[in-house]
């Protein structure tokens, strides 16, 4: 799931212009009977005509916002990246990204690997955080090593032999 949502915000980020989402969550990524994941909802995406964005419109969804968004501060791809690596969260932990209001924390029995990915994801500094094209090749050696039980039991995410 999480190489398919970054495969789809690279293409975006990849655009002439680039495409910066702006709203990406889970809420806004759709999943077929096959489980291969789209991202959707586009109505806060924008053409990034110039080196950052800037908005006072306050839209979009505070749990999965980068901070640099939430302070109406210039942002761009980099603010993506933030939301993914709430999404990447989500999955790790089978929770919702701030469900009890309190600081979000990766729980110690997620895998090293995954928890570095969220936090480069999560990093203060945009510019320090990883691009949708360094994403997909950190994870292209996670998918064999780690998988989802299905859903309805007790989903964790779980490491195979590697």
């Amino acid at each position: 799931m999480a190489v398919d949502i970054a495969h789809g915000m690279n293409y975006l980020h990849r655009c002439k212009p680039p495409i910066v989402h702006r709203d990406l969550k889970s809420s806004n990524l759709l999943v077929d009977k096959n489980w291969n994941v789209k991202v959707g909802d586009f109505g806060l995406s924008r053409f990034k005509h110039s080196t950052y964005l800037t908005t006072k419109m306050g839209k979009g969804t505070p749990q999965w916002m980068a901070p640099e968004v939430i302070r109406n501060e210039s942002s761009d791809e980099k603010s993506d990246v933030y939301s993914f690596g709430v999404v990447l969260w989500e999955l790790a932990t089978q929770k919702v990204h701030w469900d009890t209001l309190n600081t979000v924390q990766i729980p110690e029995d997620i895998d090293p690997h995954w928890a570095s990915l969220i936090e480069s994801c999560w990093h203060s500094d945009p510019k320090s955080r990883p691009s949708f094209e360094e994403l997909l090749e950190k994870l292209k050696v996670l998918p064999s090593c780690y998988s989802f039980q299905k859903p309805g039991a007790n989903t964790r995410l779980t490491r195979g032999d590697c």
